[in-house]
């Protein structure tokens, strides 16, 4: 029963991820508070990660690592380029074009394993990437972010590189030490974890929404626009260079996927502790486009 509620929840995430957007345009007052908690909500998703993070993903960094380091390489690149550029291109004001930024800036979002198993890429590709862009962000997010926005910060390095360590690197190896510790009981656990990330997704989205709702009101088209270009344009740009580097078909949808699909709740949770709430709009946004973006390009490339 469990194990089919997970699978439901995960199927339809993208119903959820819409009423979440929802319920936090209507409820803004009630849900406004929550934003302190998006820290800790997306401490969950990655402990839920480290739970689930199984050793044998990573022997395929050194059966093939080509592939691997070419997919890692391109989502530090392109993303934050393509935020950079499109910021300057548009004149974006300093939070919005911080919030840009940190989306840009982040590694890939956990849902593009799943994107790629629809898409029918290769999945064990994804999830090194996924994972070995996850454990360097804590590293290369604070770097990059200062690289590319260094012109707005006021912020110092260390603060956010400890925020990306918590938030991030230290979920995760709790997340793996329980696995090796308790095993049957992450095992079983392991069942109900999809349905915990739904959850935690879910409330981080709403708790952004509603505590930004007239930012979203008043920058609204502009910031849809501009997150919609760069989320299309990642998908693009990551097949088109993998494709340039001569990757086999099923490797370079898994990259375009894993490129175009970010972390944004990793986004939101340092806008929140270090920014404005108008910096955390672009990834509030990016949440909601990329989970849209994501299933109609896996429909369409499962149907070629």
């Amino acid at each position: 029963m469990l194990t089919k509620m997970s699978q439901f929840a995960t199927k339809t995430f993208l119903i959820w991820m819409f009423i979440a957007a929802i319920i936090g345009f209507m409820f803004p007052k009630q849900l406004a508070p929550l934003g302190s908690t998006v820290p800790w909500l997306l401490g969950v998703v990655m402990l839920r990660m480290g739970m689930t993070i199984n050793p044998k993903d990573f022997k395929l960094i050194f059966q093939t690592p080509r592939s691997v380091i070419i997919g890692v390489i391109l989502q530090f690149a392109i993303m934050p380029s393509l935020a950079y550029i499109i910021v300057k291109i548009f004149q974006l004001p300093p939070e919005l074009a911080i919030g840009v930024i940190l989306v840009g800036c982040c590694p890939g979002g956990t849902s593009s394993n799943v994107m790629s198993y629809l898409a029918n890429a290769n999945v064990a590709l994804s999830v090194a990437i996924t994972s070995v862009s996850t454990l360097l962000a804590p590293f290369v997010t604070p770097a990059l972010i200062y690289l590319f926005a260094h012109e707005w910060l006021n912020v110092s390095f260390i603060s956010m590189l400890w925020s990306v360590i918590q938030v991030v690197l230290l979920p995760i190896i709790l997340g793996i030490i329980l696995q090796l510790l308790f095993k049957r009981m992450t095992k079983k656990a392991s069942e109900a974890l999809p349905i915990i990330s739904v959850i935690a997704i879910s409330l981080i989205l709403a708790a952004v929404v509603g505590g930004n709702k007239t930012h979203i009101l008043q920058t609204g088209a502009l910031i849809f626009l501009v997150v919609i270009l760069h989320n299309v344009c990642g998908y693009i740009l990551g097949y088109a260079l993998a494709n340039l580097l001569k990757l086999d078909r099923k490797d370079k949808k898994a990259v375009s996927i894993e490129v175009g699909m970010q972390n944004s709740g990793l986004a939101v949770s340092l806008a929140t502790v270090h920014f404005s709430p108008l910096a955390a709009v672009p990834g509030a946004v990016f949440s909601f486009v990329h989970n849209i973006s994501g299933p109609i390009l896996a429909k369409y490339w499962s149907k070629r």
